[in-house]
């Protein structure tokens, strides 16, 4: 496995993410997308990571 290059501008939480940097909480990647699935969000539940991936 390659060494992670943690982004520290993006902390991230989801360990099943192949993008997540094991024993730091930070992202991997340059930039991230966020969307979401409601047509009207109101509350950050309501948002989703779209670079998502499963490791």
């Amino acid at each position: 496995m390659n060494e992670c290059k943690a982004n520290h501008c993006i902390e991230c939480e989801v360990v099943s993410c192949k993008n997540h940097c094991g024993s730091e909480n930070y992202c991997a990647l340059d930039k991230i997308k966020v969307g979401t699935h409601e047509c009207n969000p109101t509350m950050d539940q309501c948002t989703d990571c779209l670079s998502f991936e499963l490791k």
